[in-house]
């Protein structure tokens, strides 16, 4: 069984709590080399973590032949010139979202892959947890009837300058940070991108970023989403998918403890008490560990790899679409992309 060696770009804290761990239980997985522009960062995360190798710079770690893959943590500005980078080094690529900001940027990232042959994944670990898998399948099964609708709310709140969400200048704020999860769930249920989008912000004086974000999303042939996101609110995570003859419920859905069994709840909508209603109790997951062994599976044989850069595309040009109809206040067309035909 071939092992991917991996890079780590930065020490994020994605990284450090989430996904590093992953990676280093996740079968085919070997965590080889960690790089910061502070030497003395990379030589404590190495430390910490029992990694090999630590590297002053990012640059250092490319060009290291025994790395066969990186992931990404960094701040959102840094995704698409890393990502690049990497691929010129003849890497595979796993980016922390949004891996792009605008379709432009995705589409050299698409052309840089396919001249590199290398694989690029967007680090939405959300499409490789049991419970949304399974969701997909009931949808799909027309178990709630026809999906109409997508309903999701995400909030946290942080007020600490320091951090990388709250600056405007790095790509922080609401709708890039937590946002661009409602716009891919949308994508990932309907299976394809929407044809227009709107969307209200209400920024930090102080920051600029948007604190909070509300936004929707019609797709052709009938379906909508609707969405809150935010930075400066309660702590919740809601997300219901409507059918014409039932509805889903998630638990936890965006960021599900990996000791946590979600509950999945079916609801034929016959009344307002849940008659009917049935619980789907899931295995708990590490859906980070199953992300990274997906994208092994998906390196070796050479799967999905279009797939993966279709759903770069669709997102990137969702999240600009959104970005913009929040500045004109009207429904903004988003670019036309190719259908997703799912995450293997």
């Amino acid at each position: 069984m071939t092992i991917l060696s991996w890079g780590i770009l930065g020490t994020a804290g994605i990284a450090r709590k989430a996904m590093l761990p992953a990676l280093q239980s996740a079968e085919g997985c070997r965590v080889m080399a960690i790089a910061s522009r502070d030497a003395a960062r990379a030589q404590a995360f190495a430390r910490d973590f029992d990694v090999p190798r630590h590297h002053a710079s990012y640059e250092a770690l490319l060009a290291s032949p025994d790395i066969d893959a990186v992931y990404i943590p960094l701040p959102n500005h840094l995704h698409v010139p890393l990502t690049l980078q990497a691929l010129k080094a003849g890497k595979h690529v796993l980016c922390e979202k949004p891996l792009a900001l605008t379709l432009e940027d995705a589409e050299q990232v698409a052309e840089a892959a396919q001249q590199a042959d290398r694989f690029v994944a967007e680090a939405f670990m959300t499409h490789h947890h049991p419970q949304w898998t399974t969701a997909r399948e009931l949808v799909r099964a027309g178990r709630i009837g026809r999906l109409t609708a997508v309903q999701a709310l995400f909030s946290y709140a942080n007020h600490d300058p320091e951090n990388v969400r709250n600056q405007a200048d790095i790509g922080g704020g609401g709708l890039y940070d937590i946002g661009c999860y409602a716009l891919d769930t949308a994508r990932f249920f309907f299976g394809k991108t929407p044809e227009s989008v709107t969307a209200t912000m209400e920024r930090d004086a102080a920051f600029g970023t948007d604190r909070i974000t509300t936004g929707a999303a019609r797709f052709a042939g009938g379906g909508q989403l609707g969405f809150t996101v935010s930075t400066q609110s309660a702590l919740v995570q809601r997300l219901t998918l409507l059918g014409t003859d039932g509805y889903l419920v998630f638990d936890a859905p965006f960021n599900c403890p990996r000791d946590h069994r979600a509950r999945l709840v079916i609801d034929p909508g016959t009344d307002l008490l849940g008659s009917g209603r049935e619980i789907q109790t899931m295995p708990a997951a590490d859906q980070y560990r199953l992300q990274a062994e997906a994208f092994v599976r998906q390196v070796r044989a050479r799967d999905g790899w279009a797939t993966a850069l279709d759903e770069i595309r669709g997102n990137a040009a969702t999240l600009e679409a959104t970005t913009r109809a929040a500045r004109t206040g009207v429904w903004e067309p988003v670019a036309e992309t190719k259908s997703i035909a799912g995450v293997a």
